[in-house]
């Protein structure tokens, strides 16, 4: 979810920040915040990681798939549009890492993801150009591979095909993923020397808490509705329904 505000207590607490950064301490960097071998490592990561999404989207995913992606993308940069109120004059929305992951697996779901930033970036200026690799790392990748497999650990865990273990699963994961992507950006920003990274922490940390409980909320309301509708089209689809959840216990 991206954050946008003013990180008065955080600025309170650590000195003075520069005007123009305060708007965009959120999870969509902007061109020239960070560094060339900072931004160079975003790059990097996501170049592999898109590259080995597709060789196994080819080889591994079928044609249906391919139709749940465009569907997901869709269904992801419409959210993505909507933006909820956070305390003290900032907004927050879906990222959808974790939900798109739980939907379609990993590797399809980085590159829905990837496509999904790179319209937002070109088309929309959300995000810079230059930096569009470590965001897609970070918006996008920490949540299509950290958050997926922490959901599936922990689905897992308490139960395959129970839905308690996957909204367990899905409520833990996605709230670490942005909390994940928070810090990351917090460290990125500070080893590019952009803030420091007192200020940082806890401006992105501390609001991006609060944030990942909406994150969580809305990925749990999704994915329940396709698990209560059409469980085949999850990824790790239930092999049965061992305490389906009724329209009545989901409302």
């Amino acid at each position: 979810m991206l954050f946008q505000g003013t990180f008065q207590s955080a600025i309170a607490l650590n000195g003075p920040l520069h005007p123009r950064l305060l708007p965009y301490l959120g999870l969509h960097i902007p061109d020239g915040f960070l560094s060339l071998p900072i931004s160079l490592f975003g790059w990097i990561i996501a170049v592999v990681f898109i590259g080995i999404s597709l060789k196994k989207v080819e080889s591994v995913y079928g044609d249906r798939t391919v139709s749940l992606m465009g569907v997901c993308a869709a269904f992801i940069f419409a959210a993505q549009m909507i933006n909820f109120p956070i305390p003290g004059g900032t907004s927050g929305h879906l990222l959808g890492g974790t939900l798109a992951g739980a939907l379609l697996g990993p590797w399809a779901a980085s590159l829905v993801m990837s496509a999904v930033f790179i319209v937002q970036a070109v088309l929309f200026q959300d995000g810079g150009l230059t930096v569009l690799g470590p965001n897609i790392f970070v918006m996008g990748l920490i949540g299509t591979f950290g958050g997926y497999y922490l959901y599936r650990a922990i689905r897992f865990a308490i139960g395959r095909d129970s839905w308690t273990g996957a909204a367990v699963g899905l409520a833990i994961a996605s709230w670490v993923s942005v909390e994940a992507a928070a810090v990351i950006v917090a460290v990125m920003l500070a080893l590019s020397g952009t803030v420091p990274l007192g200020v940082a922490l806890i401006a992105m940390a501390g609001w991006h808490a609060l944030i990942g409980i909406g994150e969580a909320l809305i990925t749990v309301a999704a994915v329940g509705y396709v698990w209560r509708t059409r469980p085949d089209l999850l990824f790790d689809s239930p092999r049965k329904r061992q305490d389906p959840l009724s329209r009545d216990q989901y409302t």
